[in-house]
């Protein structure tokens, strides 16, 4: 995440850049049964709310708070806005979506009311595919939030330099 960081090229906003356990905040995919990634996944959900209370608590205004994540971080983002409903400064999901097993239901829920949220994947990604972007394109559309959904017709597991340009164009709104 700091290369992605990096490359937004957008020095004078702060990231926070939380690091997994062993590299993984859920064991299993982010397409298994929710069972399967417990206890991890309700701890990692706990530790996100605890980093975005603490910003909150700092003074940081939740109009000035962009989160998101690339791939398994996306997909805990996801997850995060559905659990944890609240209008921020927007969303950007690289290669990522609600976590669950096909089949599942988020409910809407309008607390993302104009929320910006940018979602991606590509019709090869091996991980992520792209009904599940839809399905959660759906879901924060459904929920209030401006959502902009962008699947490549072929791309690596990565973030390209257009999904890079994209976040910096949603950084910059929300933070004008």
């Amino acid at each position: 995440m700091r290369n992605l960081a990096e490359r937004i090229g957008l020095p004078d906003l702060r990231y926070l850049l939380p690091v997994a356990d062993g590299n993984t905040w859920y064991p299993k995919g982010f397409l298994a049964p929710l069972a399967d990634n417990e206890p991890y996944l309700t701890a990692a959900i706990a530790h996100y709310e605890a980093i975005v209370g603490n910003l909150l608590a700092e003074g940081t205004k939740p109009s000035r708070l962009v989160v998101g994540g690339f791939s398994q971080g996306a997909s805990l983002t996801a997850e995060y806005l559905c659990r944890h409903p609240r209008r921020l400064a927007g969303a950007i999901l690289w290669t990522g979506g609600l976590i669950g097993p096909d089949g599942s239901a988020w409910p809407a829920n309008r607390g993302l009311d104009g929320m910006p949220a940018y979602l991606t994947t590509s019709e090869t990604d091996p991980f992520v595919p792209p009904a599940r972007v839809r399905a959660t394109a759906d879901w924060l559309i459904a929920s209030g939030a401006v959502t902009t959904a962008r699947i490549f017709a072929s791309r690596e597991h990565l973030v390209s330099d257009e999904e890079i340009a994209a976040a910096r164009r949603l950084l910059e709104f929300a933070m004008a």
